[in-house]
């Protein structure tokens, strides 16, 4: 029987990596090559729920949920630092746990600064990479980074108070359905589960903590061009166009240090799996089976 009448179902698992519980959904063939899809904010694994299927009809597709997101638990006596190089060390020792020698990668919002760690400390393990609105250049930060440049120049109490605003269900459906020609298209869900998670006890207050550690991604941006140049990866980078937070000259800006990279926009927002996931899925297929020949 063909898969169309039986699609391929992620399974869901949770193992133990740098004293974390990292919960994640697999599908596909154990053996095939593998495919590391990382999320941003405020989202979890679930942002993959539908390209997962449409991948593992020929790769083995690891999703693993953040610390501080989706259903990864981190225990308290861990005392746990929420900053970008833990989320990186903590996926490194997750892909250590799993064994993965040799992963492609992709990567979207806040996955882009922690799995670009990965590709820079580990450049030999990366065999592709798709940037699905994941930045590594200033010039790819747009007006929506206003108020969090302000808490990043002055963290005080007041500034900080201003960005929990980030974390309210308006702004979070805000970020789902801005530049998306039609918004009733974005499944309510999505936006739902990511404010519900962030509700749970100390919750918000580790976000406001990744918010302020995100400056230092930028001082990484460097590194992570200088992988970009010397790895010259099969590469992909397919944005929507009408982001707020990550805008078009940041993807523009891939072709700088690989000149082989694809740049595709999409007509959609920050989310454009929502919207664009079968052809998003259709260009990685293609991807990797170039970096497979």
């Amino acid at each position: 029987m063909s898969n169309a009448s039986h699609p391929i179902r992620a399974s869901f698992h949770s193992v133990e990596a740098d004293g974390v519980k990292v919960f994640y959904r697999e599908a596909g063939p154990r053996d095939a090559p593998v495919m590391l899809l990382l999320h941003g904010f405020p989202s979890s694994s679930h942002m993959f729920r539908e390209l997962i299927p449409l991948l593992a009809t020929q790769y083995r597709v690891i999703a693993p949920d953040l610390p501080g997101f989706g259903f990864t638990e981190v225990p308290a006596e861990r005392h746990y630092a929420y900053t970008f190089d833990s989320l990186a060390l903590t996926m490194e020792a997750f892909v250590d746990a799993l064994a993965l020698e040799k992963y492609a990668l992709y990567v979207f919002d806040y996955g882009a600064p922690t799995g670009l760690r990965l590709a820079a400390a580990h450049p030999e393990r990366v065999t592709a990479l798709v940037s699905q609105n994941g930045n590594a250049y200033l010039e790819g930060l747009g007006d929506a980074w206003a108020p969090l440049k302000r808490y990043w120049a002055d963290p005080s109490p007041e500034n900080r108070e201003t960005i929990r605003g980030f974390l309210t269900l308006d702004a979070t459906k805000w970020q789902y359905v801005h530049g998306v020609a039609n918004p009733d298209s974005v499944a309510p869900e999505a936006y739902h589960l990511d404010v519900a998670l962030m509700q749970r006890p100390g919750n918000q207050e580790i976000q406001l903590d990744l918010f302020l550690d995100y400056a230092n991604n930028l001082e990484q941006y460097p590194r992570f061009q200088q992988f970009f140049r010397t790895a010259q990866v099969p590469t992909l980078v397919i944005w929507g166009r009408h982001d707020p937070f990550f805008i078009p000259p940041g993807a523009e800006a891939f072709r700088r240090d690989n000149p082989n990279a694809v740049v595709q926009l999409l007509d959609t927002g920050h989310f454009a799996l929502e919207t664009h996931v079968d052809v998003i899925a259709a260009e990685i297929h293609k991807l990797l089976a170039r970096a497979t020949r």
